[in-house]
């Protein structure tokens, strides 16, 4: 059965750190550059404050076995993108990368997107320049800051994955 929430929240002091609760798990996290901020905007490096639905898991098919998760999943191709260009009409949705382009591509060739959990910041409606992107995905050694995500172990991760299900809810605050 799957959680019904998650929390997040910064260590005190420490706004790019933080700790996910999920159950009986307490998780460490990596958190924006920025922080969290309620009045999230595009590039500022900072976590969205809210509630939000978990809408689908991405994961990297050559890397890693399907992950057990109540999720909808997808793969990741190598031509799947994100737009964080809020002047497009296609503004915070995957998008499919032309080869030769320098877009963001979510087949990264480190680990961070082996796995990502998508969720609905600025879905509904959409509003250019409000952040895109946010997702919760593998962190980076150290547990060095995202450009906005919540970023857990590998291992970690996995272990989440497990327990989460289309009604789950992540609560940062």
């Amino acid at each position: 059965m799957a959680l019904r929430v998650i929390h997040v929240r910064a260590k005190p002091a420490q706004r790019s750190r933080g700790v996910l609760r999920a159950g009986p798990l307490a998780l460490p996290v990596a958190l924006g550059r920025g922080g969290i901020k309620a009045n999230k905007r595009e590039g500022d490096g900072a976590t969205p404050r809210g509630t939000f639905r978990l809408k689908r898991l991405w994961w990297r098919d050559g890397r890693h076995p399907r992950p057990a998760t109540l999720l909808p999943v997808m793969r990741i191709r190598p031509d799947d993108g994100w737009c964080e260009d809020p002047s497009d009409r296609h503004y915070n949705r995957r998008i499919k990368v032309p080869p030769a382009s320098n877009a963001d591509r979510l087949a990264r060739s480190d680990n961070l997107y082996d796995f990502i959990v998508e969720l609905d910041h600025n879905t509904r409606p959409r509003i250019a320049g409000r952040g895109s992107a946010v997702f919760i995905h593998v962190a980076r050694p150290g547990f060095a800051p995202t450009a906005g995500c919540v970023a857990l172990d590998i291992a970690a991760l996995r272990l989440l994955l497990a327990r989460l299900g289309p009604r789950t809810r992540i609560v940062v605050d």
